[in-house]
């Protein structure tokens, strides 16, 4: 690290330290109500978008899997977004979770933060649909809506940009830009939790800062 910066040992002690308190969770949380009040929105979202993303692993040992239909050996991060493509809640898991099991982790862990208390409905990829839509109905005041391709792009081959859902893929953009997230560099899955929440937080302060 730069000389300008204390010991690793003291720097790692403090982002433990408040990755295990919540302490990274709640800076982000406090800045996302200020950025949205700034654009004269409410402080908690009404809407919101879901979906998930496999990335690459490294070598250090923890917990991975492999995402059979993205051929991809890693994590997955499971996130809810608003409709400013801000972060609400994130889950990472190993790649192998299927995007409903790690959707039950992540609204069950956006219920705990206290974050979806005005959330009405909730856009979705068409893997969301089936079961997780009933067990949403019956847990939660707020519903999951599919955003499904129409009949003029079901032909085209790679991504194509849908309505409500291109906003939380252009947060998966966003946190590419940081290289400690570029791949998962984490042995703890709530480390890559905390980078995430951090990444998130540096980027709404350069909003703020305008």
């Amino acid at each position: 690290m730069p000389t300008q910066y204390p010991r690793w040992k003291s720097i790692y002690h403090y982002f433990r330290m408040w990755r295990d308190d919540g302490t990274w969770q709640r800076i982000h949380d406090r800045i996302r109500a200020d950025l949205r009040r700034k654009v004269r929105r409410d402080k908690q979202a009404s809407a919101g978008c879901l979906d998930s993303q496999s990335v690459k692993a490294t070598q250090v040992p923890g917990v991975r899997g492999y995402d059979t239909n993205k051929k991809v050996m890693g994590r997955k991060r499971h996130l809810i977004t608003d409709t400013m493509g801000l972060l609400l809640a994130v889950v990472v898991t190993p790649a192998s979770t299927s995007d409903p099991r790690g959707a039950r982790d992540v609204l069950g862990r956006l219920r705990g933060l206290g974050t979806g208390k005005r959330l009405r409905r909730i856009w979705v990829d068409g893997v969301y649909r089936g079961g997780l839509m009933e067990w949403v109905k019956k847990h939660f005041r707020f519903e999951l809506e599919p955003v499904l391709r129409s009949d003029d792009t079901k032909g085209v081959k790679g991504w194509v940009v849908l309505p409500r859902r291109w906003v939380i893929e252009r947060t998966f953009s966003w946190l590419s830009y940081s290289r400690r997230l570029a791949r998962d560099y984490e042995v703890l899955p709530k480390s890559s939790e905390a980078f995430i929440y951090i990444a998130m937080t540096r980027l709404m302060l350069r909003r703020l800062a305008r």
